[in-house]
């Protein structure tokens, strides 16, 4: 088994690299299944990709549903506690799924996996 860390440090929308991360994540696990396990955590300004019904135009991607995706298919997200707080949206409930975590546990998931890939 190999284990993949995303960090997201962006927004959901502005630029596409939640967008791409989440895409390589979902690719991963369709492609790779039980041989892979994927972990996403949420940095920065991405924190905000955890909040739940966002809309999107028809045609546009939509960070919630590829969140929702890669957590049905057993990857876990975690998001930034004091990136949170610093927004304002730590009291604010998440897409079902998504943990409050913190800089102790992004370093141990760091440690833990094989590769971690930053966007």
């Amino acid at each position: 088994m190999q284990n993949f860390l995303f960090v997201i440090n962006d927004a959901p929308y502005g630029t596409e690299k939640a967008y791409n991360a989440l895409r390589m994540a979902m690719t991963l696990q369709k492609e790779h299944g039980d041989r892979v396990e994927v972990k996403i955590f949420l940095l920065a300004d991405a924190v905000t990709c955890g909040l739940p019904n966002q809309k999107t135009p028809n045609g546009y991607y939509n960070i919630e549903r590829m969140l929702k995706g890669v957590i049905r298919n057993g990857g876990e997200v975690k998001s930034c506690t004091g990136c949170s707080e610093a927004r304002g949206i730590d009291k604010l409930a998440f897409i079902e799924g998504i943990k409050l975590s913190n800089m102790k546990e992004f370093t141990q998931w760091t440690v833990e996996c094989d590769k971690v890939l930053s966007f």
